[in-house]
């Protein structure tokens, strides 16, 4: 037997994993761009706007600090009070000639105030501390002979970044992700229609045409598609009645023959007869097969008890076949009973062909057929279920059979949608499971 994979669609091996919808993919491409682009622009922001606004502010607020402390220690001692009054009003600068005992303030986490504090520093050609009162945030300034201290709100606060960042990430990446959904799902949407037909058509049925509509290049291939469908059904239409016409005009002179050796006197050597009898077999044997393989995909299901059927199946054969039903297999499923039982026929026989031991195992949705024959070289894993193909190409049709019995398996597990693997059984032989 063989050692490959068949999905229903295909006879050749299917990854296992499911890919990403163009839906998915598109939306992770564009999200993933916007994060980046949010990112470099946040960067840029804080780099370019945001640091030279804060460094600036903090030189601003520093001056004016300097020049509220020189214009006081200038102005007469009556004119002062008014000043300290304005400036109270105008900028919420207090000014006092009496030297608090403050804690310094706490702005570890405030890039401004650090600013603040080193321009103010910078002016004063001294170092300069922060200090804190309940509501206030104080500075000492020494100007023309005076301490003063000068308190200004602590509410000032510094622009964050990271809040920016934040803003522009989360709402770009919201604006990107529903147009992304919007564009794409009008994109998808036919496309995704374009995948249901081609995963369903099997050319057996017609399928409900494609609608061409939309963009230029999906109705192209909406158009291009039901073209292609169309086409292919009517080639499998016609494959089929050649090949029933074929099988049907050969068995006619086939049984001319077998009436004109019946005839033949008693003196013609009766060796020479039996050959002439088992080429007329084998002919008769490759017809059959060429027609099941050509009128296997019709067929309607209808509700069957699945162990009972196969049980049947396997009883049938002259030898001996062991058959085990698994604990929870005993259920009714839809199957085509006929492509079923031709499906497990050949699987059977190849078997007992190949391995000669043979055991069919029946779970719940699942039928298993194995054998402890020597398997299949790797390099013909697909090429068997080809067409009128032998690994060894020297057999003769006796030995080798028509070339057709996995083909036709092939072709019917496409045409129901059962899906069938092929590995390795525990005795080292082939082990072909069935899903329906």
């Amino acid at each position: 037997m063989v050692m490959a994979e068949i999905s229903p669609g295909s006879t050749v091996n299917l990854a296992t994993r499911r890919p990403l919808t163009l839906l998915v993919r598109t939306n992770l491409i564009l999200a993933i761009s916007a994060l980046l682009i949010a990112a470099i622009a946040t960067v840029a922001l804080y780099a370019f706007v945001i640091d030279p606004i804060s460094e600036q502010s903090a030189d601003d607020e520093a001056a004016l600090l300097v020049l509220t402390a020189q214009t006081w220690a200038e102005l007469p001692p009556e004119a002062r009070p008014y000043f300290e009054l304005e400036m109270a009003e105008s900028h919420d600068l207090i000014i006092s000639d009496e030297r608090q005992q403050l804690p310094s303030a706490e702005t570890d986490d405030a890039r401004y105030f650090d600013l603040l504090q080193q321009k103010l520093s910078e002016r004063l050609t001294d170092s300069v501390s922060l200090l804190q009162s309940d509501d206030l945030l104080w500075v000492d300034v020494g100007m023309g002979g005076h301490e003063l201290q000068i308190g200004f709100s602590a509410e000032r606060e510094d622009i964050q970044p990271l809040y920016g960042a934040i803003v522009i990430v989360g709402l770009g990446a919201a604006i990107v992700f529903f147009t992304s959904l919007f564009i794409v799902q009008r994109i998808a949407r036919p496309l995704v229609k374009v995948a249901e037909q081609a995963e369903h058509f099997r050319g057996t049925k017609e399928i409900e045409p494609l609608p061409e509509s939309g963009p230029e290049e999906v109705a192209s291939l909406a158009r291009n598609f039901n073209t292609m469908a169309r086409e292919i059904s009517i080639l499998l239409a016609n494959r089929t009645t050649l090949l029933a016409g074929i099988s049907h005009d050969l068995r006619t002179p086939l049984t001319r023959m077998r009436l004109a050796l019946a005839l033949l006197p008693e003196d013609v050597d009766q060796k020479l007869i039996e050959r002439f009898e088992r080429n007329l077999e084998s002919m008769d044997e490759l017809i059959g097969d060429a027609l099941r393989f050509a009128r296997g995909t019709k067929e309607l299901g209808q509700e069957l008890e699945v162990a009972a059927f196969v049980t049947e199946i396997a009883a049938s054969f002259e030898t001996s076949v062991r058959s085990e039903v698994v604990s929870g297999a005993e259920q009714r499923s839809i199957l085509a009973p006929s492509a079923f039982r031709r499906v497990l026929i050949n699987l059977i026989s190849n078997g007992i062909k190949h391995g000669g031991d043979v055991l069919v195992e029946i779970f719940a949705g699942q039928i298993a057929v194995s054998d402890n024959g020597p398997g299949i070289p790797e390099e013909f894993r697909e090429e068997v279920f080809q067409p009128f193909f032998r690994i060894d190409s020297s057999r003769s049709s006796s030995t080798g059979g028509s070339g057709l019995g996995l083909a036709i398996v092939a072709q019917l597990c496409q045409a129901h949608n059962w899906a069938i693997k092929v590995g390795q059984a525990d005795s080292g032989g082939a082990r072909v499971t069935i899903d329906f």
